[in-house]
């Protein structure tokens, strides 16, 4: 499948690419396109929308892009890629649905690979997704001990 967003990915631009290339689609292309050519670059490549504004898997309320997906693709059965969510959620929000405590670093860390000099928004999201595999095992670590909804906040 084609799978279309804005360009300049930050955090659930990232997240969510991942996302459904580990869970819903290996073999998803992904095009970042501007933001005034979203929808008709989508229609002429025939790709799925993600968040953008307005669409199935985007924003809703106060849930990001990335649960938007988990909900759509029925993932939601997986501890660690709810706890995932919630992170995701926290960093690409202003954190107050959950009051992630880990959201804020995933924010700081997006916004540091925006400064690395990388030339395009896929290599962005080829360097990053470490990030994110790594939150995953993270996110599973945590629904092992118990605590599915991630550190406690201080």
């Amino acid at each position: 499948m084609k799978w279309i967003t804005r360009e300049h990915v930050k955090v659930d631009r990232v997240a969510c690419p991942w996302l459904i290339r580990k869970f819903v689609d290996p073999e998803a292309e992904f095009f970042f396109v501007p933001a005034d050519q979203v929808s008709e670059e989508a229609a002429r490549l025939g790709a799925t929308l993600f968040d953008v504004a307005g669409v199935e898997l985007g924003h809703h309320g106060p849930r990001c892009s990335f649960e938007a997906i988990l909900e759509r693709y029925d993932l939601g059965s997986d501890a660690a890629l709810t706890l995932l969510g919630r992170i995701v959620n926290g960093a690409d929000t202003d954190n107050e649905l959950y009051r992630q405590p880990e959201g804020p670093g995933l924010k700081a860390i997006a916004e540091g690979f925006r400064h690395l000099g990388y030339h395009d928004d896929h290599q962005i999201n080829a360097a990053e997704w470490i990030v994110y595999d790594a939150l995953y095992a993270y996110s599973q670590e945590m629904v092992r001990r118990g605590q599915a909804h991630g550190a406690s906040p201080r």
